[in-house]
């Protein structure tokens, strides 16, 4: 629980310190404001230990076809 209390008030201390930048500009906003929200959510996910895929993965099944086209 302290974990999740922790992510949460770094994200906010984030939010804090770099919102008020950002208020003459909306799609600026809208885009830090929707990665700091999924940031916050992958680490919360992660410290209650909720398995969460790896990108690497994603990215290799992408060039997989590829991969065996050479050789």
């Amino acid at each position: 629980m302290i974990r999740i209390i922790g992510i949460v008030l770094v994200g906010a201390v984030c939010a804090f310190i770099e919102i008020p930048s950002l208020r003459g500009r909306k799609k600026e906003l809208w885009v830090f404001s929707l990665l700091l929200a999924l940031g916050v959510a992958l680490g919360i996910a992660s410290a209650v230990h909720v398995p969460l895929p790896n990108p690497l993965d994603w990215i290799a099944a992408v060039f997989r076809p590829f991969a065996r086209g050479t050789g």
